[in-house]
């Protein structure tokens, strides 16, 4: 087993879209996989996180499509370059390079937040003005509050 740290799910993530913080609390599960496996059971953890981010980026590109997100080709830029590396990394994996799945995995666990806040929430604001006729509100539990 790893000693890597996970990436658990917390409220800083919700974006108030419920079907995009649906699928971002699976992302994270699959990534905190990838961080915490055993080796043995890191080409299966790849493959989970592979499948789940097609389905999760493949999504998000229809609902910016079928929206007509403005910005939506740096954020479909931004998720294929992810899954350019993951079919990379999957690759090396495979061959038996746990190293690179696992700095793979450590990568990811420090882009979704950023990616989250940035892309993902606008999209999510865009969404929920055009699905729903207003902008989200997010209510987050047991975050330490900064003085």
């Amino acid at each position: 087993m790893t000693d890597q740290q996970g990436l658990p799910w917390t409220d800083a993530f919700l974006l108030g879209f419920e079907a995009m913080d649906d699928t971002h609390r699976e992302f994270v599960e699959v990534v905190d996989r990838l961080l915490t496996c055993p080796d043995d059971d890191l080409a299966a953890a790849m493959r989970a996180f592979i499948e789940h981010a097609e389905a999760h980026f493949g999504q998000e590109k229809a609902w910016m499509e079928e929206t007509d997100f403005p910005p939506r080709d740096c954020h479909v830029d931004d998720h294929n370059a992810v899954m350019e590396s993951a079919y990379q990394v999957e690759d090396l994996v495979r061959s038996g390079d746990v190293e690179v799945g696992r700095e793979f995995a450590a990568e990811l666990a420090r882009w979704f937040p950023s990616h989250a806040d940035y892309l993902d929430s606008a999209l999510a604001q865009w969404l929920a003005k055009k699905k729903l006729g207003g902008v989200p509100v997010v209510l987050r539990r047991n975050l330490p509050i900064d003085r």
